[in-house]
């Protein structure tokens, strides 16, 4: 648990590792946003766009498939000039039913506690209702968890206890994704809201004000992993440098508000008061320094950055000082590259535990005959067919040994990443040169890689799909396949959607 005390305005957040949790969502669905420091959200209950900061707190916990997570707000309106204060707790409690035969989690979230005080001037608004259900579908995938949810709420309030209501309706959705490299949600909610209250005018008359008003909000919450290389200020040292990991965290926010005109205290029924915000909120980045690779052999070569950054990263782990770049790279040495990439090591690491664990059981069969259980690619190897990554070339022989194919590369990025059924009806064209050459095992594969750019062909639009590929070929193609991870998914995830939505 880290728990982090912070003064007035700063924000108290309190993290545990639980499923599913463990990664950028942005806090509740008020298209807020925050960093270490300070929240900020907008407030529309009285008719008038206000922005409210201050102290948000959230803890989380969780029990078998259940997971809770609450959230305690703190704020003040922005505006100095009026009195102001916002005190919200809302508890929200999911739970996971597993659907391994499809490799999919449904989520279902729910409301178990709410309360909420807004004070606006002379005016108070108090949280009598909250009705509130979320489903979300998520879809494990090797190399990352993709995630797509729908949500519908209804918040009623009163004024002032007796003089009236204000209801707020809200709607949306929310994507995702989740893995080793970064993670991005973005909720899009469509607020609705209508108020009733009662005024009275200098005669003593009563009468009925109403109004209703409109807002979409597009929030994200990202946090990515970028290496960084930092050159050795001394001269007279045992390496040049080395690579730098920085994990970043950002929230960004926009308001689009269709509110009605007021003015002192006055709806204006023939105008309308409409207008955007923008929200935007950074955590302090975090700074890890990563083995330094010290490679004799690849000074100079075209491949000298992949291979290090690869290294670095514990991908490969070669203690000799030659990498022999230009050599085939190996079918068991490339899944077990991808999987280190993918960081599926702790489950490989568990599996290895319970195996040496389990002395009263059977000992362990390997699932191919050119495999032994005591090979140190094992459980690479076995982990690469459990989770349908990588195949042998027949029921009972992997060729550990043998060379890689480029469509062999290709098919096992796809998979890992579960895109193989993003390609056309059977019948299409890949648009490579010498697309009558591929395999149709690999068809599909390398359509989807061509079209989120980690392949691409040779001068003359030739993919050679039988081609050997070398360890620095290899490596280049691990590389784009992690910017995919790190860049391309959050562009897709948040750019995309809050800049063209």
């Amino acid at each position: 648990m880290i728990i982090r005390k912070l003064t007035a305005y700063f924000v108290l957040i309190v993290f545990l590792t639980i499923p599913f949790q463990a990664y950028g969502t942005p806090s509740g669905f008020e298209g807020g946003v925050n960093n270490e420091y300070l929240y900020e959200e907008m407030v529309f209950v009285s008719g008038k766009p206000m922005k409210f900061s201050g102290e948000l707190a959230i803890s989380e916990g969780g029990r078998g498939d259940t997971e809770t997570i609450t959230y305690k707000y703190n704020l003040t309106g922005d505006d100095s000039t009026v009195k102001t204060k916002l005190t919200r707790s809302v508890t929200f409690s999911t739970n996971y039913n597993n659907r391994n035969d499809k490799g999919q989690v449904i989520g279902q979230t729910t409301l178990s506690k709410y309360s909420e005080k807004i004070e606006i001037g002379e005016d108070k608004y108090e949280l009598e209702d909250f009705q509130f259900s979320k489903s979300d579908v998520i879809d494990k995938r090797p190399a990352s968890d993709f995630y797509s949810g729908n949500f519908e709420g209804r918040k009623y309030y009163t004024i002032n206890r007796d003089e009236g209501q204000v209801i707020v309706t809200i709607s949306g959705g929310d994507v995702g994704y989740n893995n080793f490299w970064g993670s991005t949600e973005t909720q899009i909610i469509n607020y609705y809201i209508t108020s009733n209250r009662k005024v009275t005018d200098e005669e003593g008359n009563q009468e009925t004000v109403s109004w209703e008003g409109s807002a979409k909000v597009q929030v994200s919450d990202s946090l990515t992993k970028k290496l960084v290389y930092s050159e050795n200020e001394a001269t007279l040292s045992s390496f040049d440098g080395g690579y730098i990991r920085t994990t970043n965290r950002e929230m960004v926010s926009r308001y689009d508000y269709d509110m009605p005109k007021i003015q002192n205290g006055i709806i204006d029924s023939k105008k309308r008061s409409s207008g955007k915000v923008n929200l935007s909120a950074e955590m302090v980045p975090k700074v890890e320094r990563l083995v330094v690779p010290k490679f004799r052999d690849v000074k100079g070569h075209w491949a000298e950055e992949y291979i290090t950054k690869l290294y670095s990263l514990d991908v490969f782990d070669e203690s000799q000082t030659f990498f022999t770049p230009e050599i085939p790279m190996t079918r068991a040495e490339f899944i077990k590259g991808v999987i280190r990439a993918c960081d599926i090591r702790p489950t490989v690491e568990q599996t290895s535990t319970a195996r040496t664990s389990r002395r009263k059981q059977p000992p362990e069969t390997s699932p191919f005959k050119d495999v032994k259980v005591e090979d140190k690619n094992y459980q690479y190897i076995k982990e690469g067919l459990e989770k349908g990554i990588m195949t042998g070339v027949s029921s009972v022989y992997f060729k550990p040994n043998d060379p890689l194919t480029r469509a062999e590369a290709v098919t096992v990025l796809i998979r890992a990443l579960g895109f193989g059924n993003r390609a056309p009806n059977p019948g299409y064209y890949t648009y490579f040169s010498d697309d009558d050459k591929i395999p149709s095992w690999a068809k599909d594969s390398v359509y989807v890689a061509r079209e989120i750019g980690i392949l691409e062909g040779d001068s003359y639009n030739k993919f050679n799909p039988d081609k050997i590929m070398t360890r620095a070929e290899a490596s280049a193609m691990l590389i784009r396949f992690l910017e995919f991870l790190e860049k391309d998914l959050q562009q897709d995830y948040r750019e995309n959607i809050i800049l063209y939505n």
